[in-house]
């Protein structure tokens, strides 16, 4: 239950009551107005702004429409007051009871709790990582994989019916570069080569990518092919030679992906797009929506972009679409611009019935958000949504100096460097503890050392302390039941301390951070949430330290440590509904 939600659709019932009574004008929108907590809760548990922001088209002042709607809302099941503050805002203060409905809701329906139906089984597809395939993922991948595969789970804990989906981009020049590259390598297995005639190619820009981890792909294209691709001109060994890296290097990212418990539903290849003729009909479309026409760019300002040419080009008209300039699809020697497959692969996603599109890629990116948003826009009538989710840089330190690049990709960190130095579970919610367009530092020292500094351990740690109160229950009371069943029937209406209270009303809050944090794209807000509950519990947990009565168990009174009990189950069976939006393990016990 979203307690929110459950308040704001009765606020909604009582202005349409008021219209009907003739008080307030018929057909008001009421899609802005919001029941939310108030940003100081000694103020009442839930603020509305139903007044503020709907007295402008009711023609009255917003304490004036405040007043109209005051008295009914003090006769609403759980409400004990309301009060009308500042110019308008309206805070309701709810029954004492209310706070142990939400525990028990929580016991009963596990980390289920927070599920909701924003999205009502709508599909929408969630793109992200789509590196190319040329070697293993670096620390920006990660995040990129982290943000997208966070933000899928959680659409579908809001109610959406979300394809995760992974673009491989294997029919561009970066695939042409990892093919030859692969080559030298695999010379250089033969033996017809040396290390020194790599590095050698590498300096004169004759190869771009000289990693370590080319050597394993070429050894195995050795003992496939031995030495049929040791002579002859490239136009021969390129198209083989990159077929067989393009699978070598997707099984290394897949094996990457898998390390960080990334996985995808839908894996769709460039090459494959090219090949059956997509790009074409996507032009094909746009000229028939009188969308194209042949035309002379001005030159840009700054940096020249691959696809602009002092010459006639068939471009298509983005700026009817929100994009600055129209963009060309064709250059003037017949080929497709990068942009032109971009369009085909998005009419692809719309054609498969997705309108409901969110990308997620790394900063450098950021200049061709404007241009999908608007093919997308004229590929659907405007039905079509494109959110796209940059990812700015990760910075790896630690104790805060630079860490050295990886030796086996030469030229940076790896996905797996960090993988292996702290786990999985510490990587993903570090990367999700800043929104995904403002940069990270990601701390070898920081990210495991056990301070309330550290949120990934701060939060495992309250999980942890809440499962070591039900080993010491379980020695004080053998055979009592502490299923989350049993706790479900323990008598709530005893907690009553304030820090008590404040720990319900941060759980009731749950359903709402999901729903907020789906709707927005936005699953940092979870971490900032989760840190917020588990400070509250370890207040609680230090207020029991210090004074005797409201320590966890009481061996003389076991009805008020079976409340207390469920209470430390209940925060546990959040974090672990917020850990699981995240694709992390709660641990059991902190060593």
């Amino acid at each position: 239950m979203n307690i929110f939600n459950l308040y704001k659709d009765r606020i909604a019932g009582i202005v349409t009551d008021l219209a009907k009574a003739g008080a307030l004008p018929q057909g008001l929108d009421l899609s802005k107005v919001a029941a939310e907590p108030p940003r100081d809760s000694s103020h009442g548990d839930i603020a509305t702004n139903v007044a503020m922001v709907l007295a402008k088209p009711a023609g009255k002042n917003p304490r004036e429409l405040a007043a109209l709607v005051l008295e009914p809302l003090k006769k609403l099941d759980g409400v004990i007051d309301a009060s009308i503050a500042g110019p308008g805002f309206i805070n309701l203060r709810l029954a004492a009871d209310t706070w142990p409905g939400i525990l028990r809701e929580v016991l009963t329906t596990g980390i289920k709790f927070g599920d909701g139906q924003t999205g009502q089984g709508a599909p929408i597809n969630v793109e992200y990582v789509s590196a190319n395939p040329t070697g293993p993922m670096h620390v920006g991948h990660a995040r990129g994989a982290v943000v997208g595969d966070a933000l899928a789970r959680l659409l579908a804990k809001a109610g959406f019916k979300v394809t995760k989906e992974y673009y491989i981009n294997d029919a561009g020049g970066q695939v042409n570069s990892a093919a030859r590259a692969v080559r030298m390598r695999y010379l250089q297995v033969l033996g017809k080569i040396t290390e020194d005639d790599v590095q050698a190619a590498l300096a004169k820009k004759e190869i771009e990518y000289g990693g370590t981890y080319l050597i394993p792909i070429a050894e195995k294209l050795a003992t496939k092919d031995g030495d049929k691709w040791a002579s002859g001109d490239e136009a021969v060994w390129l198209s083989p030679i990159k077929a067989f890296v393009v699978a070598e290097m997707m099984a290394l990212i897949k094996e990457d992906l898998a390390a960080l418990g990334v996985q995808h539903d839908v894996f769709t290849s460039e090459k494959a797009l090219v090949e059956a003729g997509k790009i074409d009909s996507a032009v094909k479309f746009l000229e028939g929506a009188g969308l194209m026409y042949t035309g002379v760019l001005e030159p840009p300002k700054g940096k020249t972009p691959d696809d602009w040419e002092p010459r006639p080009q068939r471009l298509f008209k983005a700026t009817q679409f929100g994009d600055e300039i129209d963009r060309p699809l064709q250059k003037s020697d017949g080929s497709w611009t990068y942009f032109a497959a971009d369009i085909a692969y998005h009419k692809d996603k719309a054609d498969r019935g997705y309108m409901q599109l969110v990308n997620v890629w790394g900063a450098d990116h950021g200049g061709y958000v404007k241009r999908v948003q608007a093919a997308l826009k004229a590929l659907t009538a405007g039905k079509g949504e494109l959110d796209v989710l940059l990812c700015q840089m990760v910075k790896v330190l630690n104790n805060g100096e630079p860490v050295k690049m990886s030796k086996r990709a030469g030229t940076f960190v790896t996905m797996r460097d960090l993988i292996d130095a702290v786990g999985k579970d510490v990587v993903r919610f570090i990367m999700l503890t800043r929104k995904s367009d403002a940069g990270l530092d990601f701390d070898y020292a920081k990210v495991t050392e056990k301070t309330r500094d550290n949120p990934v351990f701060y939060v495992q740690y309250a999980h942890a302390r809440g499962r070591s109160v039900f080993r010491h229950a379980k020695e004080m009371w053998p055979g009592i039941d502490l299923s989350d069943a049993g706790l479900a029937k323990a008598d709530h209406d005893l907690l009553t301390d304030t820090d008590e209270i404040g720990v319900m009303r941060l759980m009731a809050a749950w359903p709402r951070i999901v729903e907020q944090a789906a709707v927005t794209h936005e699953p940092h807000r979870v971490a900032f949430y989760l840190y917020d509950l588990a400070s509250a519990f370890h207040a609680l947990w230090n207020k029991g330290n210090d004074a005797a009565a409201l320590r966890f168990l009481q061996a003389d009174n076991q009805a008020v440590s079976l409340a207390r009990l469920a209470l430390v189950r209940g925060v546990g069976l959040v974090i672990a509904s917020g850990l699981d939006v995240y694709g992390v393990q709660p641990v059991e016990e902190m060593r």
